[in-house]
């Protein structure tokens, strides 16, 4: 099936189901000579599972990465990365009773339609499971970034009609939702919690907020850097919405109010007085923070009766009966930020090969 490698230079493919036998990545276009190991890649898949708290997936897998090809004696030697992480805890019997059943909100029907085909198992190919390959792939891209002290922060901005209105990023990882502001958390926190007891769902935004940005990365005119970032994140299967900068607010501005002026800063070096922008100029990066907000859907799948049809026409009403999150925002920020790592990575060595 075509769409599932992503980017040029530094080429991400994925591959796997959620209740097949494994799901993987393979990393192509790795710079050679990278310190590399297994934990550098659990380190971030961890962050990706379900935590302690009430409105996560009650699907337990430890998700434990393998390398099997592309690292020798520690380091990255150039040729393709292979990743797997074996799944463990599928109950597809789950399932098994609504195969012939289009679920509401998810990929079922469109699959059908597609491919004539589809694994109906935790939907298959569609489901969130396959990000762990986006973040296995995204954890090495995060590791060569740093060397360039590149910095990728994700939080929770919005849960439902909860939002943050302080960003302190000592916090994010000090509250289940990852919420960057100690004072509207816990109230999020709360509004899933009646939304989980009531069998349904909510979603969110996520904010991610680049640091320490190169000036230059970008290709004009259709590989422009805010371009490959929208594919990227919304390639997400949850993520409905992009925002760069002020996003849809800006149409509400003057050109005057919008425009981020210049100045000279006391090392002598061009910044701009505000970030409007969000980083980005010409679909190239200026040097600023890069700021990007994605809307977050809420998860398909709820304790609740809906009305559909299945493969025959007739209409049929349905409960899911299955492990699902209340609310995938928390789990999703590695992903987004891992998607963020790739497309970054691919752009900096293109920006190598005519630099």
């Amino acid at each position: 099936m075509p769409g599932n490698t992503f980017g040029k230079v530094f080429k991400v493919t994925t591959w796997g189901e959620s209740h097949g036998k494994a799901i993987g990545a393979i990393v192509d276009g790795c710079i050679p000579g990278i310190s590399l190991c297994e934990e550098d890649i659990q380190t971030e898949l961890d962050l990706r599972k379900p935590n302690n708290s009430n409105f996560g997936t009650s699907r337990q897998e430890d998700d434990v990465v393998e390398i099997l090809s592309g690292v020798f004696d520690g380091k990255t030697t150039g040729t393709p990365i292979s990743m797997l992480v074996w799944n463990q805890d599928a109950k597809s019997e789950d399932y098994s009773k609504i195969k012939d059943i289009f679920r509401p909100g998810h990929a079922d029907f469109t699959y059908e339609t597609k491919y004539g085909i589809r694994d109906y198992r935790g939907g298959g190919r569609s489901s969130g499971r396959e990000t762990i390959g986006r973040v296995m792939a995204g954890a090495i891209a995060k590791k060569i970034l740093k060397e360039y002290k590149i910095k990728i922060i994700g939080h929770t901005l919005q849960i439902g009609p909860y939002k943050a209105t302080t960003f302190c990023s000592k916090q994010i990882m000090k509250n289940d939702i990852r919420c960057a502001d100690k004072n509207i958390a816990p109230q999020m926190i709360e509004y899933i919690e009646k939304i989980r007891k009531d069998g349904d769902s909510v979603g969110g935004i996520i904010e991610i907020i680049v640091k320490n940005m190169i000036c230059g990365l970008g290709e004009p005119v259709f590989d422009k850097l805010s371009a490959n970032l929208a594919k990227a994140l919304m390639s997400i299967g949850s993520v409905k919405g992009f925002e760069i900068g002020l996003g849809f607010n800006s149409a509400e501005m003057l050109g005057s109010e919008n425009n981020d002026e210049f100045y000279i800063d006391k090392n002598k070096n061009i910044g701009t007085k505000t970030n409007n922008s969000g980083g980005i100029l010409g679909g190239i990066s200026n040097g600023e923070n890069l700021v990007l907000k994605i809307a977050v859907k809420p998860t398909a799948t709820i304790n609740k009766t809906q009305k559909t049809v299945n493969k025959n026409k007739s209409e049929k009403e349905i409960n899911v009966i299955g492990r699902h999150d209340a609310c995938i925002v928390p789990r999703l920020i590695p992903v987004a930020e891992s998607m963020v790592a790739i497309t970054l990575m691919d752009h900096l060595l293109m920006q190598k090969t005519i630099a």
